[in-house]
């Protein structure tokens, strides 16, 4: 009997416990450790954070379904990964529960294979003043969103008796990644102040660390639409301004404080806007995984990189920007010290920017890191659980499954505001996601499967993609005919 731990119950943990134990059954173990109790739909959090989707629309517990698989669930979070065991032991990692009944309590877990799809950890701290905790807001897990609905409600209705508001949405890191989530919700506040004829005391600002609109972490692309080809660049700058939102880019937020960003900008410049309501994103780190050898010395540094995220099977040979391939890209999430262990989804670290690294006179860094989230996440969390399972069933680790963001496709649907009837979104597809200039030179991807279009259409595909993928993670009948 094998046993495989899945760290982390987000789209790519969940997809590979799921897809673990309905292959290799009552035979094996499948562990699944995460410190929450609730699976959550995190692209409909913008919803939660309008008011038009409640916290019960976008999560559900955990526990009945994993039992109902037989799937071995702990709420607890990971700590410590004994790779070679300690002291003649198998491997394990140590674990603290999080459960109430159980809270602190630490355990031993042992493991045949391990796969790391903890997500990220949400390094507010890494900006001043960033967080709901502090005087920003969020909408990266539901609860942040549903306190970002309430600051918005009071908002609308100070616009309501007369007051004007100022509301300034972006990314709140000279790094940050996700510019996604929170352009989105920008346009759905726009569409909402709009709904209730209020935009004459509204200003809206998008900041963003992207050096041109629409870069999204991925360089930008060009798209076909309507026969013919722009750059996402025009696409967002139009959509933007169709909404009356202004923009600030090429700006690394330093600090927040009340009712104030401080930003630094590409020109080396330090700024500052002020704000009555702002929600901003903040950068992504790894959670705090250590590592130890068999004799208790710390060896986190062999599996995981500075920024906390696991080294996988990508070439980390520091190179130029203008030097690196597509190759250099990972496609089986293996690392490279320990062939049963994997991360995936946004856990693994990247070998490089997408969009091209930028610099401030002052040496600050200003530009989004690579996004994985979302679809990419739930490939590459059925790509390590199927090679796990081929590795289990053959006796020894065997690689027949890849999926390189390279050489993988992504579909994006852009909500700009939620009706039913006047709803609104930007549907968008690319391919490669990391853009290959070797095989596509003109435009670095396939412009065939490169496409936008936006429309009431799209908003009905989120939707419908909202409550379909709830339905596939619930693992209600026929889930697993439903793809990532």
């Amino acid at each position: 009997m094998a046993k495989v731990v899945v760290l982390g119950a987000g789209v790519s943990g969940h997809t590979a416990v799921m897809v673990l134990k309905k292959n290799l059954g009552k035979k094996h173990d499948v562990v699944m450790v995460t410190p929450n109790s609730k699976y959550q739909w995190i692209p409909s959090n913008i919803w939660v954070g309008i008011g038009q989707m409640t916290s019960e629309q976008v999560t559900f517990p955990l526990a009945p379904v994993y039992k109902k698989k037989g799937i071995i669930y702990k709420q607890a979070l990971a700590k410590n990964i004994y790779p070679d065991g300690l002291n003649g032991t198998n491997p394990f990692l140590e674990i603290e529960y999080t459960h109430e009944a159980h809270r602190g309590k630490m355990e031993r877990v042992e493991y045949d294979y391990l796969i790391n799809a903890t997500g990220p950890k949400l390094n507010f701290a890494a900006t001043p003043g960033l967080g709901p905790q502090a005087n920003s807001l969020s909408v990266c897990t539901t609860d942040h969103a549903l306190h970002t609905w309430s600051k918005l409600q009071e908002s609308l209705d100070k616009m309501a008796r007369g007051e004007k508001q100022r509301f300034v949405i972006g990314t709140g890191h000279p790094m940050a990644t996700c510019q996604g989530a929170a352009f989105e919700y920008a346009l759905n506040v726009a569409f909402e102040i709009n709904k209730r004829k209020l935009m004459d005391k509204a200003e809206i600002i998008w900041l963003t660390n992207e050096y041109e609109l629409g870069d999204f972490g991925m360089g930008g692309a060009f798209i076909k639409k309507g026969g013919y080809v722009t750059s996402t660049k025009i696409f967002t700058e139009s959509i933007l301004a169709e909404y009356g939102i202004k923009w600030i880019k090429r700006a690394g937020v330093t600090k927040v404080e009340p009712g104030k960003i401080h930003y630094e900008n590409l020109d080396g410049e330090h700024k500052n806007v002020e704000f009555d309501f702002s929600m901003l994103i903040p950068a992504f780190a790894g959670v705090g995984l250590k590592a130890y050898d068999r004799e208790g010395d710390d060896i986190t540094d062999n599996l995981f990189a500075p920024n906390g995220l696991m080294k996988v099977d990508a070439d980390y040979t520091p190179k130029d920007f203008n030097n690196w391939s597509v190759n250099d890209w990972p496609s089986t999430y293996q690392n490279p010290a320990y062939e049963n262990i994997f991360a995936a989804g946004i856990a693994f670290a990247p070998p490089h920017a997408i969009s091209k690294p930028m610099k401030s006179p002052n040496g600050t860094a200003i530009f989004p890191t690579p996004p994985r989230t979302g679809m990419p996440s739930g490939v590459m969390g059925k790509v390590v659980a199927l090679n796990v399972i081929k590795s289990i069933k053959a006796g020894k680790p065997v690689i027949k499954h890849h999926a390189s963001m390279g050489r993988m496709g992504a579909a994006c649907i852009i909500s700009s505001g939620y009706g039913i009837r006047d709803g609104m979104a930007a549907t968008m597809t690319v391919f490669p996601i990391v853009p290959d200039y070797e095989k596509y030179p003109e435009w670095g991807r396939d412009i065939g499967y490169t496409v936008g279009e936006p429309g009431l259409a799209g908003h009905w595909m989120k939707l419908f993609m909202h409550y379909m993928f709830l339905y596939k993670a619930k693992a209600l009948p026929g889930w697993s005919l439903i793809p990532e």
